[in-house]
């Protein structure tokens, strides 16, 4: 009776193990990725090293594209100095159109990142497991899984590609995403062959003979 019922014990932790996410990752659904990938964008923190376009509506000459100085800073006509390290491109964007509205009426300023210098290693696309070459990819815009899975070689004949999972941090956590990687190579489905997001890292396991 007591090997039944540890028998019967086991088994049910084994199945709870398997249905969990393991290491606190969530686990989410593409359409869910996302909604949830556009807060990474939001929330972007500028670095030493980066290169801000700052344009003002229709006064293109008070625009300037620049690096962020060690100092945090850049110089931009009318604003002089501003302080933007370590502050998102929206933020930026308020404290121009605030020093620039003691010069011009209703100034309408955009700030847009055009290198991301300060992230080089965070912002790289990672491929890993049973792939030709584990990889570490520079991110471009536009990359999808496949592109990058293609990049590291493409899954190596020991791959269950069916199991692929991308895992990505947002808003301080790691969320897990199955991936049926075999639907993308296989029948052309693209409904899994996301876009990217910097620090993305795609993980492919080998299949269990």
């Amino acid at each position: 009776m007591r090997y039944f019922l540890l028998v019967t014990v086991t088994m049910i932790l084994i199945s709870a193990c398997a249905g969990n996410p393991q290491y606190g990752n969530k686990v989410v659904s593409i359409s869910d990725l996302n909604d949830r990938s556009m807060q990474i964008v939001r929330e972007y923190k500028i670095g030493i090293g980066d290169v801000l376009d700052v344009n003002v509506w229709k006064n293109s000459d008070l625009g300037v594209s620049a690096p962020v100085r060690p100092d945090g800073k850049i110089s931009a006509p009318l604003v002089g100095d501003i302080v933007v390290a370590g502050l998102t491109p929206e933020k930026v964007a308020e404290d121009i159109t605030l020093k620039l509205s003691k010069f011009i009426r209703t100034p309408n300023v955009t700030v847009i990142m055009t290198n991301l210098s300060s992230t080089t290693y965070i912002s790289r696309v990672r491929v890993t497991g049973a792939v030709a070459q584990n990889s570490s990819l520079e991110h471009s815009q536009g990359m999808t899984i496949l592109d990058a899975v293609l990049a590291a070689g493409g899954p190596n004949e020991f791959a269950d590609t069916e199991e692929t999972k991308l895992f990505r941090r947002v808003e301080g956590e790691t969320l897990l995403i199955p991936i049926d990687l075999n639907s993308i190579l296989v029948d052309g489905n693209l409904n899994d062959n996301i876009v990217l997001m910097p620090g993305d890292t795609i993980t492919i396991p080998e299949r269990i003979f």
